[in-house]
């Protein structure tokens, strides 16, 4: 005999709407996939890595923010904040004022001499393949 009261057994299923809206998440999901990868040229590199520079705003600022939240967000600073308090979203805040600096000091510069990663810019500003090749395998050691 079950010693769960009958109201938090059936908070364990699946109810209509959360098949429903687990259906709707998948086809968009997919959708965008099939969208992304019809409409791009990928058969170059430029065309695979920079999506022919013809992806929308939205597409890449989703990237870009989707790949900052990992497990570090959802349970180091959560476990954080818990044990330290609210002081801990500071480090999130300040990231706004970075963020801004990039987008309107940095990317400008790169938007114009037209290149898309830092060691590219790096090579281009200060010649040589060498500090190319140093930074590069910087990333990799980081």
């Amino acid at each position: 005999m079950s010693t769960v009261p009958d109201d938090q057994q059936s908070s364990n299923h699946l109810t209509g709407f959360d098949i429903t809206a687990l259906v709707i998440y998948f086809i968009l999901l997919i959708g965008t996939g099939f969208y992304s990868m019809f409409k791009y040229n990928r058969s170059t590199v430029k065309g695979y890595f920079l999506a022919n520079r013809q992806m929308p705003w939205i597409c890449i600022g989703a990237s870009l923010f989707a790949s900052n939240i990992g497990a570090e967000h959802f349970i180091g600073l959560a476990s954080s904040g818990a044990a330290k308090g609210i002081s801990v979203g500071a480090f999130e805040l300040n990231s706004i004022a970075v963020i801004q600096l990039l987008g309107w000091v940095f990317l400008p510069v790169f938007i114009a001499t037209g290149v898309s990663t830092l060691p590219e810019y790096m090579s281009k500003r200060f010649g040589g393949q060498r500090i190319r090749v140093y930074i590069a395998c910087l990333y990799l050691l980081l």
